[in-house]
């Protein structure tokens, strides 16, 4: 089995696919999330998602064997509460990830009631339209820590060998009280320090990235940085990888540049 890379994605917004004029707005995203399994180049054994939109006091491992879905979006059309991603889950392998995430010192729980959650199940959709992939979570931890999010990272990093896909789900932007125009300075400008903190050496390049606070317009981007901590997951697992921007898009929402980056 070959090594896998890993991926932190910027996942669009809300159940983007279904609606025709997001869905026209995100094509280029659209486009990036479908050349994903061409790619990697096989089909994965399973995917392992880090999602924005699910924490814990844990870092809590999905674990059921169909999980359901969660609807974590608001004012949405009506159809969009009946989308359904019935990809299975991986009860067996959560159970050893489990066991991986404690074995590196970090606290850690199965869960077996979360389901897929949009930063999840959208971008699968596009990636794996199917549903024929097993899928399942690992949350983030509350407070955010750069440095233990990517010690979970570290901790995951053997699946790649394995063939389980490790994706990091979030926004290279997100702001949700300065989307439009305002948002067009200080993503274009943060985004551009995350491409180049990227492409630097591993060491220097994980340094600048548990300091991401002190870059361009961080916290203008990320007042609360739920959807940036899954790269520090996705990088932990491919620390010593060489990063390529895999989507880069601007103006999204009004003003807002958006990038996703493959790590190997």
């Amino acid at each position: 089995m070959r090594r896998l890379p890993t991926y932190f994605i910027s996942h669009g917004g809300g159940p983007w696919p279904w609606m025709p004029q997001m869905a026209k707005q995100l094509a280029p995203l659209a486009r990036s999330l479908a050349a994903m399994p061409g790619e990697i180049g096989v089909r994965p054994e399973a995917v392992l998602m880090i999602s924005g939109h699910w924490e814990s006091d844990a870092f809590a491992v999905m674990h059921a064997a169909r999980p359901k879905m969660v609807y974590d979006y608001f004012n949405f059309p009506a159809h969009t509460y009946e989308i359904e991603y019935a990809a299975p889950g991986a009860p067996a392998l959560a159970e050893k990830v489990a066991g991986m995430i404690t074995a590196a010192g970090l606290p850690t729980r199965l869960d077996g009631e979360m389901g897929f959650d949009h930063g999840c199940f959208v971008p699968m959709a596009v990636m794996y339209p199917q549903a024929d992939v097993p899928l399942f979570q690992v949350s983030m931890r509350h407070g955010y820590d750069p440095a233990q999010h990517m010690a979970l990272g570290r901790a995951l990093a053997p699946l790649r060998d394995e063939g389980v896909l490790i994706v990091g789900s979030g926004l290279s932007y997100h702001n949700l009280a300065r989307f439009g125009p305002s948002a067009r300075v200080p993503s274009a400008a943060f985004d551009a320090w995350l491409g180049e903190a990227l492409a630097r050496e591993p060491e220097a390049r994980t340094a600048a990235i548990l300091d991401w606070e002190s870059a361009p317009h961080a916290r203008d981007c990320h007042a609360q940085e739920d959807h940036l901590v899954p790269l520090f997951a996705a990088l932990g697992a491919a620390e010593d990888a060489p990063a390529a921007c895999v989507y880069h898009q601007t103006e999204v929402f009004g003003g807002v540049t958006a990038s996703s980056w493959r790590f190997g």
